[in-house]
This record gives structure tokens, sequence and C-alpha cells, in this order.
């Protein structure tokens, strides 16, 4: 049987179904996922008849090269989502294909070779798929961290200098804001990250 071979159980208007599916995340789309939490995955612009059901597993890829990013389940479609999720301010559109994360690995993705896609939505044969999700292995330990992000800002009262702070939040975003992050109790440790990843906010050391 092959990776994209049908399942014999179940069928969709009148043909058979694979048992799991493979999302692929265009590049931009696999950054966004890193900057911001969400707990679904909601992609636009798909054949609707692509034949996903509520409940299906899937893995979700990102490309060049072939990584496994996180794991999931189709869900529910529930009236408009955003064309990009990490712009609140972005035009909606109907939702085709909602996946609810149960396991990310966004920020250590795990390579994937030999599977190839011809497509952003394909089905997997069941066995592929536990193949894959075996390549994550078992969830960290989770533990407290202490999460910051200072602006200096200049304000005739503490009233406004919270209104202009949150205005800088959101046209900036993280994107181009630095935050800085420690386990707690352990300050000395502090790391600045910008696009989802460590950044140096250092000027010495870049010399």
């Amino acid at each position: 049987m092959t990776d994209t071979e049908p399942r014999t159980s179940g069928t969709i208007e009148g043909g058979t179904a694979p048992g799991a599916w493979a999302v692929l995340l265009p590049a931009e789309r696999y950054e966004a996922e890193r900057l911001v939490h969400h707990d679904t995955l909601e992609l636009t612009g798909l054949d609707a008849a692509v034949g996903p059901r509520p409940g299906d597993p899937v893995a979700v890829l990102a490309d060049e090269p072939l990584r496994l990013v996180a794991l999931g389940r189709v869900a529910s479609a529930t009236g408009e989502t955003r064309e990009d999720p990490d712009d609140p301010q972005s035009e909606a559109g109907p939702g085709v294909l909602v996946v609810t994360y149960t396991r990310r690995v966004l920020d250590e993705p795990v390579p994937v070779p030999g599977l190839a896609l011809d497509g952003p939505v394909i089905g997997l044969d069941p066995a592929r798929f536990r193949e894959l999700a075996d390549r994550i292995g078992p969830p960290p330990a989770r533990r407290s961290w202490l999460v910051s992000l200072d602006l200096p800002i200049e304000a005739a009262s503490p009233a406004e200098a919270v209104r202009l702070f949150w205005s800088y939040v959101q046209e900036l975003g993280p994107r181009e804001l630095p935050a800085f992050v420690s386990p707690s109790g352990d300050e000395l440790a502090m790391q600045a990250f910008v696009l989802g990843a460590e950044a140096n906010q250092d000027p010495e050391e870049d010399d």
C-alpha cells in the first residue's frame, strides 16, 4: 500500500477517502504559526472536495526541506476565518479546512525523507501517518517562564503611556519587537526572541 492509497472504509460522494492527511504549509504561513500561538490551523483557498472529514488525523508539514511541524485532527469549520491568522485586521474569507492542533514541534521540526507531496492537502495511509507521528516522540515536560516586553514611551500620563504601549505592540508585533523570556526563578538566563527565534540584543557583541 502506498502513502496516498485510499482506505476501504468510508466513502465521500461515492469514492473512497484516505485514512489520514498531510497538510503542506507555505513558508510564510509556517513562520506566522511560529510567531503567535493558535489552537487551530485554518486554511483557505483549497478545493472543498478534497475530502478531509472532522476527526481525521492530520500531519502538518513545512516545505524546503520537507519537515513535520505538528499533528492535529480535522475540525468542523465554523463561520468565517481570516485570510492571515496573524493579522486580525485582514479580510475575512470562508473557512475550508480547520485543523485542531494536538502536538506542535514548530521550533524543532522533524525531517521527513522519502515523502513526496504534489498539493497542499494529500491523503495518507494511516500506517504512514503513525510512522510520522512516532518521529516526534512524547511531549517535553512543561515549566513556568517569565516573558516581558519593555518599551521606552514618552507620554503625559501613565494611562496614555499604556495606550501607546498597546498601539506599538499591535503595530509592530512579534516580527519587530523583542520579547524577553527566562525560566521562572532564573532571570539571569533571560534571552531575547524576535521572529520566533533567539536574537542578540547586545550591540557590542555584534562588533
